[in-house]
């Protein structure tokens, strides 16, 4: 189905994205494609797709790609009929109802009388029940445009499926329609993504890495074992390593203290002699010689072993490698944070939820917020952060501190430098040397410290961010989360992951990421679907 020989793909920039590339995806295969960011999983799908050019090497398709983005700048000017890629044959089908009957219009058409119901039907499915064909893409929201696309598959029945990142913005109830749309297709699929559901349905994984792509058996859940047996054997090397560096060290040590003693000895032995004083030095000269002939050989050896050790580190993932410690809140546990008593929102009498809504918040509480999508669950945290005032109904609000986090990170400000923005959560006064060793511990290394915070990746404002709070002098009380995972790559979701579950504070998270909510230990919801 897809053949790719020697690929190499180089950025515009001159930068070597990949180079010598080989891959194969077989007829009805579904492949999850994984990767941490930057490694360009969505440019190989692009130049499969293709909507990118192959610098070098060879592509076979037996059949048209039909793709789906992660980004929709390209289709800013876009109809939903052009973005279904039937606008041509719409124009020529009203063409044609209007009168003109030309060969070019039944050309285009090529008998197709029923695409706009069709697509009005597929549309539907998904629904978008309201959605009209000339309407502008632009004006949908990020689900919608999801959606849009996913009723392509419906309407075009391809044999060959490019999906990347497909459940972003997408709401529970859409996720698991797309996720029977996967196991129901018969097409091959080539799917990017981050959602660890939707990663588990697939029977094949593929890594792509600077080295190439490796092809696993099995779905993500069985390449992750595979993966962590990997990492057990590479910490029982790093044990055995750092073992014998001590050893090491210790013979070192050991065999300077005798060679000193033995020289102690001597210079005793040769002034009882009366050796002469010339005699003295060349043998003094002699014992130099041979301590530092000896003391090479050992740092020799200490520094082979320390080399060995330092290329065993270089393949410990960023999460191994790195510290969290947040300092804790200052709130004690099961206090009484939020009091939210039968509210409300909206305009006049068009209220956002159908019942009120009444739930309280303590400290250490883990709460997942959940909804479809247009169910008010943003205007919900904007209300408990007071930034609104219900319609109807109470809060009652503790004093708190709390930390708001989109999906974007936009916390970060991006007029900043990486060091600027740490420096700015130093409450404590730590020295600019002590802030410097907080960020290698997130690794942003000093190549980094200047850079704007405007060209970092979703994954390394996350981390930015997480070092920022580290820093701070005290953690906040809450921490609220907005889809904080939707632009992160599987590899920067476990690290947030581990510092969120580092957290002693409260915690208040809208997601749809199952295994997110999962491994994070909430227990806890308020569904505003049954308001």
């Amino acid at each position: 189905m897809v053949i790719l020989q020697n690929a190499t793909y180089i950025h515009p920039n001159k930068d070597v994205l990949f180079q010598d590339l080989q891959f194969t995806l077989n007829q009805q295969e579904k492949i999850a494609l994984i990767g941490h960011n930057g490694v360009g999983k969505s440019s190989l799908l692009k130049i499969i797709g293709g909507y990118l050019p192959l610098n070098s090497g060879i592509l076979s398709c037996d059949s048209t790609p039909y793709y789906i983005p992660q980004l929709f700048d390209e289709y800013a000017t876009s109809t939903i009929g052009d973005t279904l890629a039937i606008g041509d044959k719409l124009k020529a089908l009203n063409a044609i109802s209007n009168g003109d009957a030309s060969i070019e219009n039944f050309d285009i058409l090529n008998d197709d009388w029923d695409i706009e119901e069709r697509a009005i039907e597929a549309l539907s499915s998904w629904g978008l029940t309201e959605m009209h064909l000339d309407q502008s893409f632009n004006s949908l929201s990020g689900g919608q445009k999801v959606k849009v696309f996913l009723a392509g598959i419906t309407l075009h029945r391809p044999e060959l499926i490019l999906m990347d990142e497909p459940s972003n913005h997408l709401d529970t109830k859409s996720r698991e329609q797309l996720y029977r749309l996967i196991l129901d297709s018969q097409a091959s699929m080539l799917i990017v993504s981050h959602d660890r559901t939707l990663l588990n349905l697939l029977e094949l994984t593929a890594e792509l890495s600077p080295k190439g792509i490796q092809r696993f058996g099995g779905n993500f859940q069985d390449f992750s074992e595979q993966k962590d047996l990997e990492k057990n054997a590479l910490d029982q090397q790093l044990q055995n390593k750092e073992k014998e560096l001590r050893k090491a060290k210790d013979k070192e040590r050991e065999a300077a203290e005798r060679q000193n003693k033995l020289n102690a000895r001597g210079k005793k032995k040769q002034e009882k002699a009366g050796v002469a004083r010339i005699m003295m030095n060349t043998l003094r000269n002699k014992a130099e010689g041979s301590s530092a002939k000896l003391k090479s050989v050992h740092q020799e050896k200490i520094g082979g072993i320390r080399q060995e050790l330092h290329e065993l580190r270089l393949n410990l993932s960023d999460l191994d490698q790195m510290k969290f410690g947040f300092e804790q809140s200052a709130t004690y546990a099961g206090k009484d944070l939020v009091d939210v008593k039968d509210i409300n929102f909206g305009y006049a009498e068009r209220l956002l939820w159908s019942e009120a809504v009444s739930f309280k918040i303590h400290h250490g509480d883990r709460i997942n917020i959940q909804g479809d999508n247009g169910s008010g669950k943003s205007t919900l945290l904007r209300l408990i952060l007071k930034d609104l005032e219900p319609s109807n109904g109470i809060i009652v609000r503790a004093p708190f501190s709390s930390i708001y986090i989109d999906q974007d990170y936009s916390i970060i400000q991006s007029i900043k430098s990486v060091y600027e923005m740490a420096e700015s959560f130093n409450q404590s006064g730590l020295q600019e040397h002590e802030i410097k060793i907080r960020l290698n511990r997130f690794l942003f290394g000093k190549e980094t410290w200047d850079k704007s915070c405007l060209a970092l990746s979703g994954g390394e404002r996350m981390r930015l961010l997480l070092c920022c709070l580290n820093i701070a002098s005290q953690a906040p009380d809450i921490i609220i989360l907005d889809e904080p995972t939707n632009n992160l790559d599987i590899q920067n979701i476990e690290i947030l992951t581990a510092a969120l579950n580092d957290f002693q504070g409260t915690l208040l998270l809208i997601s749809h990421d199952k295994q997110f909510i999962s491994d994070l230990r909430i227990e806890e919801s308020i569904d505003l679907n049954k308001n």
